[in-house]
């Protein structure tokens, strides 16, 4: 995981302009929002569901509040954050449509990543083996995984298409057993293990109700 983290972040600091206010959503143990603070001068906000995660946050000098994103982030008004995050947490949450809804509606920019289940080689232990995967991608057993709703790249782009949000970035990648990464160009359902995608906050338009 430590050089996934290190390629996400990388991809994460690439994008968020300096002196931004950041949210990170399920901050862990804040590695990523000091990142952002010490290379960017961000003003960082986190939250995060484990008593021990916000405690590492708070000693590093963080502000970060325990709670659960599941339940809605209605503390924060409209617009709130130029940048708010959400790093391979997506699939592990209970109401990933909610969460991704409420991130378009406080921030400005929304970052997300997650593992790609269309991966050519989890497709493969499927199809061979007939039993759910366990690989680098995916490195627990079904019946103790915390990933809860899987999905593809594929799936987030027509998720996105569906509810109207803009699509600013995309930059897919995978990550060998060495800890090298390499951007996949083309086919990216098939041979990136990992999406990424920034959304625009700013043009979306919130559907009236």
């Amino acid at each position: 995981m430590a050089h996934l983290d290190q390629i996400a972040y990388d991809l994460i600091l690439d994008e968020v302009t300096p002196n931004s206010k950041v949210l990170d959503l399920g901050c862990g143990d804040g590695i990523l929002l000091q990142r952002l603070q010490d290379l960017k001068g961000v003003v960082p906000y986190g939250v995060e569901i484990s008593e021990d995660g916000v405690c590492q946050c708070v000693e590093k000098g963080l502000y970060c509040y325990q709670g659960d994103i599941d339940e809605g982030l209605a503390d924060y008004k409209d617009n709130s954050f130029d940048y708010v995050i959400l790093n391979q947490t997506l699939q592990i949450t209970k109401r990933p449509s909610y969460v991704l809804n409420e991130m378009m509606r406080i921030s400005k920019n929304a970052i997300v990543s997650f593992p790609n289940f269309g991966y050519f080689q989890t497709r493969l232990q499927l199809l061979l083996k007939g039993i759910m995967p366990k690989n680098m991608l995916l490195p627990y057993e079904w019946y103790e995984t915390p990933n809860i709703h899987l999905l593809t790249i594929r799936d987030f782009q027509i998720f996105c298409e569906i509810h109207g949000y803009p699509v600013k970035r995309e930059d897919h990648f995978s990550v060998t057993s060495s800890g090298t990464s390499r951007r996949i160009r083309a086919l990216h359902n098939c041979f990136a293990q990992y999406g990424f995608f920034v959304l625009d906050g700013e043009r979306y338009t919130r559907p009236v109700t």
